[in-house]
Order: structure tokens, then sequence, then C-alpha cells
């Protein structure tokens, strides 16, 4: 047995929803490629998603130096080959140490961070995909300004509580960011437990300047 400690950090909400999100992403990313997940957290969707799209290379993030050391060793403890170092990434900080990916992933940031990171994160995601390629965003979101569900609308209180400028967002300002930095509308797919998989896809023309 060894003697290291374990590093690997747990999120109980990893383990209910990582099967629903894995069966969006068979249909959204790429056959095989590079994906960056941005906010990786704990390290455990991540992980899941590259044990079982084993073609596709994913490369994990996190500004959290815990957390980055966690999704070292989540990719150590399962022994996937696909999963690269974690890079240091603050979604609202640019620009980001890498010149390009195939695909996007973030779950559950948008709501947990200030706006900045959501607007850093198109901003970002805009410098480094292709076109037609995917950004992928997991969470809840309010719809034409109204929570879908009283328990979002007792999470939004939850996280204001605890950072002023944290909340759950309205899917049509989230839209709205993505448009101006060259994301077409999403596709929605509704998700268990009242949150949404929310799919952007780079568009062929930049949009047009403000006059």
């Amino acid at each position: 047995m060894s003697d290291r400690p374990d590093m690997r950090l747990y999120a109980p909400a990893a383990a209910r929803n990582r099967e629903p999100i894995l069966d969006v992403l068979r249909a959204v990313l790429p056959p095989d490629g590079l994906a960056l997940e941005i906010a990786s957290g704990t390290g455990e969707h991540i992980v899941h998603f590259a044990t079982y799209l084993p073609t596709l290379t994913f490369r994990p993030s996190d500004p959290d130096a815990r957390a980055r050391t966690s999704v070292a060793a989540w990719s150590a403890s399962v022994g996937v080959t696909n999963v690269l170092a974690p890079l240091d990434i603050d979604a609202a900080q640019r620009p980001w140490p890498i010149a390009r990916a195939d695909a996007v992933i973030c779950i559950n940031m948008v709501h947990i961070s200030p706006w900045v990171a959501t607007e850093g994160l198109f901003d970002g995601a805009a410098g480094i995909l292709s076109p037609g390629a995917p950004l992928f965003l997991y969470g809840p979101y309010k719809r034409n300004g109204a929570h879908t569900a009283r328990s979002n609308a007792e999470f939004d209180a939850s996280l204001g509580a605890q950072n002023a400028s944290w909340g759950v967002r309205d899917l049509e300002i989230v839209a709205d960011c993505a448009a101006a930095r060259g994301f077409s509308g999403p596709d929605i797919v509704e998700m268990p437990a009242n949150n949404l998989s929310l799919i952007f896809r780079r568009r062929r023309t930049s949009p047009m300047p403000p006059l």
C-alpha cells in the first residue's frame, strides 16, 4: 500500500451528472482532436469522459493549484492516457496558454464565478476554436428572466449569499455574450436536476462590429 496521500478531490454532483453529460458530448464532440476543459475542478468529469471517448485527447485546466493537483491525481488513479497535464487558466485572463483546440468544455463555472469569467470564456474560446467547432456549457440557467424551478431559485440565493458576483445567469444574456464574440445561438438540451446543456459553435464569419 502506498504511503502517499490521496490528493484527489471529490464532488458528489460529478458522479450524478457525468453520464447524462457524456451522452450529450458523444453527439457534440469531434471524433478526434483536442478538447480543452475550462474549470476542471476535481477532475472527475474529464477522466470519465476520457475513459469513454478514447480517440479524443483532453486538456484540463483550472486556476486553482489544488484543483490541478486533484486532476492529475485522478488521471493517475484511473490510468487514462489521453488526459494531458492540467493548465493554469483563469477564464477571465488573456491570453490563454494554448494556441488551438477542437472543442471547449465548461461545466458548472458560469454561475460560480464573476460575469467577467463568462465573457473571458467566450473571448478565449473564440481565439482557439476553428469555425464550426463546439463550445459546450452545462449548468442551471434562467430562461426569459425566470428560474425554471424553485430549487434553482434557492440555489441562486445561496450563491449570492456566498459571493455577490455569483449567480444563475439568464440564458438569453449568455447567448448575447456568445453572439458578440462570434458564436452561433445555442442548441439546448434539457438535463436532469433542472440543468441545461448549451452547445455553441464558432461561426464561420465574425459578427459585424458596432457602428
